[in-house]
């Protein structure tokens, strides 16, 4: 029952999101999208304590033993990484753009 409750909030939040980026003028899609990058900062903290949570070894590579939660939080690290990253260079692009040319 609860991964029926779980897929229909991941459903809902798909379409929630999609209309109200949306109705989102364009001369605000880069501010908006380089703060909510930013944001995205504590997506990495969760994904560094999944990463570090140690459960049952699912297989091994030379002596170390990787768990599910291990890896799939090594794939959430990179992933948020990337995403806080790709914010950050969004973010210092549009400041260029409207900073004066001397």
């Amino acid at each position: 029952m609860s991964i029926i409750i779980s897929i229909t909030i991941l459903v809902l939040s798909v379409f929630l999101g999609f209309e109200l980026i949306s109705k989102v003028p364009p001369t605000l899609h880069t501010p908006l999208m380089s703060g909510c990058n930013a944001i995205s900062g504590v997506t990495l903290v969760g994904a560094v304590l999944s990463a570090g949570y140690h459960d049952f070894g699912l297989f091994t590579i030379g002596s170390l033993e990787v768990g599910m939660s291990s890896l799939l939080g090594f794939l959430a690290v990179v992933f948020a990484t990337i995403n806080v990253v790709g914010g950050f260079l969004v973010t210092d692009r549009m400041h260029r753009m409207f900073t004066k040319k001397k």
